[in-house]
This record gives C-alpha cells, structure tokens and sequence, in this order.
C-alpha cells in the first residue's frame, strides 16, 4: 500500500514515523504534498519519499497512491477528503475529520457516496486501560455509573499559536483547547461511557493567549442514564499535565493517565476485575505536540491498509468523529448563550 501524505507539518512527522515502523508489512510513504515548497522538499528529504507535489491535486492523480493521509488544517480537513474520495483513495484523517457538525455530515455523505473507504485518527481508543474500562462499564461491572471526569490540561505558549497563522482561528482551527487539543480526550470519555449525551453546560474563555479562541474552558454533560460528566479543557496549565480519565460507578472506580492506572478500586475485591497492562507507548503531547506516541497511529494505519485489502470497514470509520465536535460546539454555544444545550 503506497501511503500519501498532504500537509507536512507538524503531525505528519507522526505518520511518517508510524510508517516506518509498517515499511516490512507492505505500508510504504510514498509520497508527499504541501503548499510550501521548502517544507514538502525536506520533509521528503527527511523520510525518503519518492514522490514530492507542491499541490494535492496532483497528488491525489497520482495512480500509484493508494492512501491519503490528511495532515492540512482542521478547518481544510472535510474539502481535502472528499477530493480524496473523489479520486478513489482511501483517506486517513486527522482529528478533528471537520470542525462543525454539518461539515461532518457533508463529508460522511460525500465519503459513503463514493464507497470510500476512512479512517479516523483517535488514537487513544487504543490505549489497553481505556478498551478494558470501555468493557466493564458495557458490561455493569462498575455498576451504575454516576460520574466520569477528563481532565485536559495542556500548555502552548503564545509561540505556539503564533508559529502558523490558522492555529487560534475559528476559521482553520475551529476553536481553541477544546477543539485542537482536548477533542482526543472528549472523544476518549464518551467512547467509554458508550451513550448518549443529554444535556451540555460549558463556559469557555480566553484567559491568557492572543487568540480569538478559547484557551480555557470547563463543561458540565449530562448524559442519558442521569449520570454526569466533567470536562476541563485549557492550553493555559503550565507546564502541562498528563490528561487524566476517571469514571466513578456505584461499585468501583477506576482512574488513569497518559502513563498510570491512577486508581482500579472495586466495592468487592475479591471479584475486581484483573488491571490491564498499560503497554510502552506514551501518548503525551500536554507540553509538546511533538512529544506524542506513536502506537496508535501505527495500529490506525495498519487496520486502513487491512481494510483496503480485505475489502471491510475501517476500525474508526467517519461515523465514529461525530460525537466529539458536536459536543464541543454544543459547549461553545452553551458558553456565547449562557444557557445549557439540549442534545
């Protein structure tokens, strides 16, 4: 499977390292596309890409790539797939896939229409913890669930937000901590939780950043059982925390970071469920994007080009990147209207 690349910045150094590490099963980077010339050249020249274009178009004519890889601006992200679908590719998507709920519709129509097949990158679905808790709580083994926390405290200094002009925007960016940083971890709670959200009470503000964005926010959900969820999302926490994840059932609680299982405490010991291994890979980034693991991007790429051979659906298909943007829009209309929102 030849892999192409579009948009060389940051998170694409992150694919290229995924893979290499998927060269020997048959994923070769094969080539790469970006409007800055210097940045396509010596991201080529960095990882041994055959093939340079300085305008996707020409990449996506390209009959010997057989997957894109969307590593554009947010804002730019759902316009670029569905050339990509047009085309005949496969898509790999960066999150957020689009940065407003009909966005996302327009492209899920776009992509199912042409029989596409996509992948969306939530690579902390697959951490080992976060799948084994995602099974107790479908199972009842934590009992009613009553309230369930992410706590998503990055730091990106004013350099950060100034070192490329669509980061901050509500045009590219589509918002701020929320949006860029903390959709991972809100896809991550809602995703474990397994069901539906009731009701959204959020205040976002921007406390410190030049930007017109939010670099600090809060958000209270209630979901359809009755039990809550808080959310806490910032760019503004020196020098960046581990974002942490807890759910609190009525008959145990676990708790974990980027690195620990923080707390796996059942009411009855002796019938607790075995605590998982953690794995190697760090997922990280809280003070660095750059410091990110590598792990689930290796297996989201992997499982895409297994797709595409086996003729099967994606293991993160376009359906599966809905429920975070709407409930960060959710957040951020409850936050300019000063009322909860609906569901």
């Amino acid at each position: 499977m030849n892999f192409g690349i579009i948009g060389c910045g940051i998170i694409a150094f992150t694919h290229a390292s995924a893979l290499k590490q998927l060269k020997a099963e048959g994923c070769d980077l094969y080539a790469c596309a970006d409007v800055v010339r210097e940045k396509a050249d010596q991201y080529a020249k960095d990882h041994g890409v055959k093939k340079v274009y300085y305008d996707y178009h020409d990449l996506l004519a390209d009959p010997a790539v057989d997957i894109v890889c969307v590593c554009v601006p947010s804002g730019m992200h759902g316009q670029v797939v569905m050339d990509a679908s047009a085309a005949g590719k496969a898509v790999v998507c960066e999150k957020p896939m689009e940065i407003t709920p009909e966005k996302i519709a327009r492209v899920t129509e776009t992509v199912r229409r042409n029989g596409t097949k996509m992948q969306c990158i939530f690579q902390r679905r697959l951490m080992p913890v976060a799948i084994a808790l995602k099974k107790l709580v479908a199972k009842g083994a934590l009992g009613r669930i009553c309230m369930a926390e992410a706590r998503l405290n990055y730091y990106r200094d004013q350099a950060y937000y100034d070192s490329a002009g669509w980061r901050g925007t509500w045009e590219l960016d589509g918002g701020g901590a929320l949006m860029n940083q903390g959709v991972h971890g809100i896809d991550l709670i809602l995703w474990m939780l397994g069901e539906p959200v009731d009701t959204v009470y959020g205040h976002a503000a921007t406390m410190s950043r030049a930007i017109p964005v939010e670099d600090t926010a809060a958000a209270l959900l209630r979901m359809k059982s009755g039990a809550l969820c808080v959310i806490e999302g910032a760019t503004t926490a020196y020098p960046g925390f581990s974002s942490t994840f807890t759910i609190y059932g009525e008959k145990g609680t676990v708790s974990f970071d980027d690195q620990h299982i923080i707390a796996w405490d059942f009411v009855d010991k002796d019938s607790a469920p075995p605590r998982p291994d953690l794995g190697d890979d760090v997922v990280g980034g809280a003070k660095n994007p750059i410091d990110i693991g590598i792990y689930g991007h290796i297996c989201l790429l992997r499982d895409i080009a297994q797709a595409v051979r086996d003729g099967r659906e994606p293991m993160l298909p376009p359906e599966e990147a809905a429920l975070a943007v709407q409930v960060i829009c959710a957040i951020y209309q409850s936050s300019r209207t000063g009322r909860p929102v609906q569901f």
